[in-house]
């Protein structure tokens, strides 16, 4: 015999489940405003903008190149902290700059923008 729980019970359990998700996703969600300004910050726009091309890719362009890869993330992470080459449109090759932060949530976050583009 399977015990019987009140429905009350199970509506009460079943909403603070959903609003504990709602409270963890929004804890990760974007913070467009901070992104943008360590873009600015270290200089980033000097080389790419949004939607314009420049030396390096807008990030649109970016976005779209990694939009459904597994890898985006810790691709585009390696790419702005550890100052890979990056190349330029006349074929010469410098080390990327490297992002002025240790806070992996900042840099974690100016990813996310980049690919929310």
């Amino acid at each position: 015999m399977t015990p019987k729980i009140p429905t009350r019970k199970v509506l009460a359990a079943l909403t603070m489940a959903v609003a504990g998700l709602g409270a963890s996703s929004s804890a990760l969600a974007l913070d467009a405003a901070a992104a943008e300004a360590m873009v600015r910050q270290n200089g980033c726009f000097k080389c790419h903008s949004i939607e314009k091309k420049k030396d390096g890719p807008p990030y649109k362009e970016v976005a779209a190149k990694y939009k459904g890869k597994a890898n985006a993330e810790q691709r585009l992470i390696t790419h702005i902290t550890t100052g890979e080459k990056a190349k330029f449109p006349d074929g010469h090759e410098e080390d990327h700059k490297i992002i002025k932060t240790k806070d992996m949530n900042e840099v974690r976050n100016v990813i996310q923008w980049i690919l929310a583009q």
